[in-house]
């Protein structure tokens, strides 16, 4: 029993050990990346692929695959670049637009019983379709206060460690952001009576129809929660960027299912873990930061990115064989 348990545990800190291998490689080939600017610098897109990939695990989790997250946040970062500016009213409603547009596709998908991965793959040609109508060519400007907020300082805390000269410390932004949204989403879906059926959706859908819970209602709900989280990740990424892409998260959908099933996510049976998505998705972003500190071309980082998804794959499945030995 002991061993299981320890199994089982290694098995659920695997994301976490994941990452602070792949930090620790960091700071020893670049220790500048271990203060406070240089952990900003290679942890800045994490914030919007952690939300995109959170967006894939609300869809995951019901035993569908969302191939349309990329277009979707290319999207909404060109609307938001369009309007949010100039004419807010007018963005909010087009941004909520794109959500209704989300839960839309997740209806269809039930009520005709139809592949996810088709239908989230035609969609993913109409987002786009839209994104380049509205701005063939990147342009725009994000609003000022997204900006502000996604590169915020945070004020230093007083802090006094022995036998060092620390006497203060800095939490770089992007750490902080992920780890609030993080356990907001662990709570909510983790740790909540609703989360349970949501989750119930995709591991027993027989069970919470009995139970008297719509399949309906209950699939749309994630839905809307994957494009409420695929348009926060296409604000926080024109925060950053400052100027609207049609293409410019096109990586996102391989990220965002990688991220998932690095955070110990599974395919089928509503299995997934929100703060290891989060942790998956900083991992994938920090091993972007590694291959350049390594002085290999950014054509490489798919690759290296894939390579860790088979390793720890890999390693998850010899842990879960030895558990059920």
């Amino acid at each position: 029993m002991t061993a299981l348990l320890n199994r089982d545990t290694l098995r659920r800190a695997l994301p976490a050990i994941t990452l602070a291998v792949l930090l620790a490689a960091i700071f020893v080939k670049q220790p500048m990346a271990m203060t406070s600017f240089g952990l900003t610098l290679i942890l800045q897109y994490a914030v919007p692929i952690a939300l995109a990939t959170l967006a894939q695990m609300f869809v995951i989790a019901v035993n569908d695959l969302d191939l349309s997250i990329g277009s979707f946040v290319g999207l909404t970062t060109c609307i938001s670049a369009l309007y949010l500016a100039t004419d807010p009213l007018l963005g909010i409603v087009l941004l909520l637009l794109c959500i209704a547009g989300y839960v839309a596709m997740g209806a269809l998908i039930h009520l005709r019983n139809l592949p996810s991965i088709v239908v989230t793959l035609g969609m993913s040609f109409v987002w786009l379709g839209f994104a380049v109508l509205l701005l063939p060519s990147p342009g725009g400007k994000a609003p000022a206060w997204l900006t502000g907020l996604m590169n915020f300082k945070v004020p230093p805390i007083p802090v006094h460690i022995p036998f060092t000269d620390i006497n203060q410390l800095v939490i770089p932004f992007p750490i902080i952001a992920a780890t609030v949204i993080a356990i907001v989403v662990q709570l909510g879906l983790m740790h909540s009576s609703y989360g349970v059926v949501l989750r119930g959706t995709g591991g027993n859908p027989k069970a919470v129809a009995r139970a008297g819970w719509s399949l309906l209602k209950t699939k749309l709900a994630m839905y809307g929660l994957a494009g409420t989280f695929g348009v926060l990740a296409g604000l926080s990424l024109i925060g950053l960027t400052s100027a609207g892409d049609a293409r410019i998260a096109d990586r996102y959908t391989l990220y965002s299912i990688a991220g998932v099933i690095l955070g110990g996510g599974e395919f089928i049976g509503g299995k997934v873990s929100p703060v290891g998505a989060v942790l998956g998705a900083i991992t994938l972003a920090l091993a972007a930061s590694f291959l350049i500190f390594l002085k290999i071309s950014p054509d490489w980082q798919i690759g290296a990115q894939g390579a860790i998804l088979i390793i720890v794959l890999a390693l998850r499945a010899v842990i879960t064989r030895g558990a059920a030995r």
